[in-house]
């Protein structure tokens, strides 16, 4: 939502938890007079009016006649009060805790709404934080990266911008840039000579900052991965260990297993962890001619599904070793990055492995000796996986630098954060480039630098447009 159609302090509610049967569920509210409002349903009025911020009241969620006297009883809660502005919105808030069946948090809400409430819109309760100033919008981004969160390394790194680390960094590189802006106007509105004007301007200060930005940009691409996650492709001839290694990846019996030619005659899909990276992981059917019709189909799909995959692992049963086929799949153009998985390598008669290239040419950009059954080099796969996804090239070559950091090193947390610091940073780029040539002048690095703060600021909110808020605030859930 934007602030176009905000309205300060209009009391608001909506449920905050999942609507299915649980344990507890979650009626938040917020706005002028919640509290009040909330008392005309609440079985002990005067204990929750008189109650302190940040204290619990027990009680009865009910229904009152028209003399004012409890007609029934909807369910035993807790209410959680909140005084303002110490609250998540900086306004006055009361949460109820009830329990968690449908139709009771149905009924709590329905109450809430007949006795003055509004029902909160998408991401109403972080918006007003935001605009009450409790948070800024890479902490109320974070809100919703945490609640997608895939993986522990995923949650950790939001959970990071939640604490504040991409907003401190962001605001270090912003006082900076203010510090350096004021000694090079100083300088120009009180000059006394041309030396000092130019001895004014401390370059290396500037490439300092512009540095930092570049770094934040360099970690964007597996900070997105992290985020977004992967597709991985298992490929290869019928029995080269497609199934097997499928389970040990997702450490399960998923896939059936057979030492029968053309068990696999579809794909199978199945969510896993790649060393913190959420990735979809297919098994295809095995590489082979066949006439049965239904076979055929799921070769043809595992074709379609290898050039569509992020990353694809070939499977070869290193006992038989690299045929020509294998070496015309893998040069097939179209293709995504490969690894070249020699499987069975615990086998008796396993063949080394070979080198891309030879008859018929064939390409791999890392080849693993594996054995899926006993777990042998598994972690040189996984290892090389991760990094080629994050732009590296294997075990050996490091990916960016923040891949698999602890969540206390700040990154850039969405495609927004990375547009408006990619502009600051080719901002400042430009002043650094007219500073050292001195084609234009300082008046021309003053107005790079005001552009660059400028759009540092649009990563934090201090300069955002509604149409900007309305893209991030409505993706949220109700609730939050």
């Amino acid at each position: 939502m934007g602030s176009a159609g905000y309205t300060p302090q209009e009391p608001v509610a909506a449920i905050a938890t999942a609507l299915s049967p649980s344990a507890i569920g979650i009626v938040r509210t917020s706005g002028r007079g919640s509290v009040t409002l909330v008392s005309k349903i609440f079985s002990r009025p005067e204990a929750l009016l008189g109650a302190a911020g940040n204290t619990l009241v027990h009680g009865w969620i009910v229904v009152r006649g028209a003399d004012g006297k409890i007609a029934s009883r909807i369910d035993e809660v807790m209410l959680g009060v909140y005084r303002e502005p110490a609250s998540f919105t900086g306004e006055e808030m009361v949460e109820i805790f009830c329990h968690g069946g449908i139709a009771v948090v149905r009924s709590v809400l329905a109450l809430l709404l007949r006795s003055g409430f509004r029902q909160a819109e998408r991401g109403e309760f972080t918006f007003r934080a935001y605009i009450n100033g409790k948070t800024d919008l890479t902490r109320a981004e974070a809100v919703r990266e945490i609640i997608d969160s895939k993986t522990d390394i995923s949650r950790g790194k939001a959970a990071g911008r939640l604490a504040g680390n991409l907003c401190r960094r962001i605001d270090s590189a912003k006082k900076d840039l203010t510090r350096l802006l004021a000694s090079i106007e100083v300088a120009v509105e009180y000059p006394e000579d041309e030396e000092t004007i130019a001895d004014s301007f401390d370059l290396g200060a500037l490439k300092d900052v512009l540095g930092g930005l570049e770094d934040l940009l360099a970690g964007w691409r597996s900070e997105r991965l992290y985020q977004e996650g992967a597709k991985i492709v298992l490929a290869g001839r019928t029995n080269a260990g497609k199934s097997s290694l499928f389970n040990a990846l997702l450490k399960e019996d998923r896939s059936i297993v057979s030492d029968n030619e053309g068990t696999t005659r579809d794909y199978l899909e199945n969510l896993a962890s790649l060393d913190g990276i959420p990735v979809r992981l297919f098994d295809t059917a095995g590489l082979r001619e066949t006439d049965d019709p239904v076979e055929e189909e799921g070769v043809s799909r595992a074709r379609v599904l290898a050039g569509e995959a992020d990353l694809l692992l070939y499977l070869v049963d290193s006992t038989a070793g690299l045929r020509e086929d294998d070496r015309e799949f893998l040069s097939a153009p179209g293709l995504p990055p490969a690894i070249l998985v020699w499987n069975k390598c615990d086998k008796e008669g396993s063949l080394p492995l070979p080198s891309p290239g030879g008859p018929g040419g064939g390409r791999w950009a890392l080849a693993v000796s594996v054995s899926a059954r006993t777990g042998q080099g598994m972690d040189g796969l996984t290892a090389g996986a991760r990094n080629l996804l994050a732009g590296g090239s294997g075990p050996g070559a490091p990916g960016p630098k923040d891949l698999g950091s602890c969540s206390t090193e700040a990154a850039l947390g969405s495609e927004r954060q990375r547009s408006a610091c990619a502009d600051a940073a080719g901002h400042l780029s430009h002043a650094a480039r007219v500073a050292e040539t001195g084609e234009l002048g300082l008046d021309a690095v003053v107005q790079d630098i005001e552009d660059a703060i400028a759009s540092l600021g649009e990563i934090t909110g201090e300069v955002t447009g509604d149409d900007v808020l309305e893209s991030i605030f409505s993706n949220f859930c109700v609730g939050k």
